[in-house]
């Protein structure tokens, strides 16, 4: 959520940026909260106003009453009883604007960054670096399904007895793959000097409405029956949650953690659930960056955060490059964000793995939280968050690039101590 100072002082730049996200329908709104706005701080002024005319009038009255002017003592307390109910009736209207306002600021676009580029959709965002030599090896690379299935890693069909299509069971060496991939990103984050979390897996409703707009929210969160609860759609949630309402001491900036949890997400949209695969399905774990700090850090923190995940990947050999996403594919929180994305030697392309975005102050605003400053005053943090690893996404990535012609799967130095010691994983 953007400040409301700017949207009165600088309309016409809140505009622009609503046509830089082609976001073309929003503009009314922006027009809606002006005068809204206008409304509310009408009736509020008003409602201070009578205050502090009532408050005058009230002093009079003892006086009055003491020098014998019952009468005029009468007619005051009249004009005090009148004020007391126009001052509820203004009142009354300021909070019902108040509220009106907030709706609408609500799902106005954070302002992107300058340097964003310019588009309609994820088809125009813009690649900025690659990391590695993307190889196609001479022998077949299969599905990553029929590759688990070798390793008799994977069940599919049990998960969509039990729960449906989006669902698996890992097992065996894949599982233990899995668990030691999680477990090296967790040390990895650690030795970058982070603190490391496990949070809450379910978190209550203003937490979801302060992390995010409400249509990432229908889109992805599930919601508790009977409950002021919804699953976590990544830790990001309530490890930026953990902070609502508090006022962090400028001395205890930056805030640099990363959590581990299992990710729980309708993934309603174009992209759907895949019927056969692990690339899109309903529930994942993830290893995750979260960084509080202060507004002019927020920048350096952003390019340093991505460069985690690709030095992560490319710790084990996988190949990577960056994205940046364009204007119109950017969520309505973001100011900047940069996907990750790994080479796929099936597919001959590279695919997402990883987002890392500045959110500036917007999430900060929805949840109240503050920095203490004696020099500057109380102001709002920046919030930052990324990727490590989502496994079984990765996996992968992983697969595919360390595939050997014998089907067996080579294991790379850094990730054997979380494995056994293994150096490759072989074919039942």
């Amino acid at each position: 959520m953007i400040d409301i100072k700017l949207v009165r002082t600088d309309t016409e730049l809140v505009k622009e940026n609503i046509r830089k996200k082609f976001q073309f329908d929003k503009l009314a709104v922006v027009d809606e909260i002006v005068e809204l706005d206008k409304q509310f701080r009408e009736a509020k002024q008003g409602s201070d106003a009578l205050r502090s005319q009532r408050n005058t009038i009230s002093k009079r009255i003892g006086a009055l009453i003491g020098q014998g002017n019952h009468e005029e003592a009468e007619e005051a307390k009249k004009q005090v009883s009148d004020m007391a109910s126009e001052m509820e009736r203004l009142g009354n209207l300021a909070n019902e604007l108040e509220i009106q306002v907030r709706d609408r600021m609500m799902i106005i676009p954070n302002i992107i960054d300058e340097s964003v580029p310019i588009g309609k959709d994820d088809s125009e965002n813009v690649e900025v670096e690659r990391f590695g030599e993307p190889v196609v090896p001479e022998y077949e690379v299969p599905y990553h399904i029929e590759i688990m299935e070798k390793l008799d890693g994977i069940d599919l069909e049990s998960a969509r007895r039990t729960s449906g299509t989006g669902f698996y069971y890992l097992k065996g060496d894949i599982a233990r793959l899995h668990s030691g991939i999680l477990s090296y990103a967790r040390d990895f984050m650690i030795d970058k000097g982070f603190t490391y979390y496990i949070p809450p897996f379910m978190i209550r409703g203003n937490v979801v409405s302060g992390v995010m707009s409400f249509t990432e929210m229908e889109n992805m969160m599930y919601k508790i029956e009977g409950e002021d609860l919804y699953l976590i759609g990544t830790s990001e949630h309530s490890m930026i949650g953990k902070f609502i309402d508090t006022m962090i001491d400028e001395s205890e900036l930056p805030q640099a953690l990363t959590s581990y949890s299992p990710c729980f997400r309708k993934e309603v949209g174009a992209h759907g659930i895949e019927e056969r695969g692990v690339y899109r399905i309903h529930q994942f774990e993830k290893q995750e960056m979260v960084v509080v700090c202060e507004p002019e850090d927020s920048m350096d923190w952003f390019h340093k955060l991505y460069s985690y995940t690709v030095e992560f990947f490319r710790s084990l050999d996988i190949p990577v490059r960056t994205l940046e996403c364009c204007s119109g594919d950017l969520a309505d929180l973001k100011v900047k964000s940069i996907d990750v994305e790994a080479w796929s030697p099936r597919q001959q392309k590279y695919f997402e793995v990883g987002s890392c975005s500045n959110l500036g102050e917007a999430q900060a605003r929805r949840l109240g939280i503050r920095v203490r400053s004696r020099e500057k005053g109380n102001y709002f943090p920046h919030t930052l968050n990324n990727t490590v690893v989502a496994p079984p996404r990765m996996l992968i990535a992983f697969l595919e690039n360390n595939l050997k012609e014998d089907g067996s799967i080579f294991i790379p130095e850094t990730l054997r101590m979380y494995v056994g010691g293994k150096d490759k994983l072989e074919a039942k």
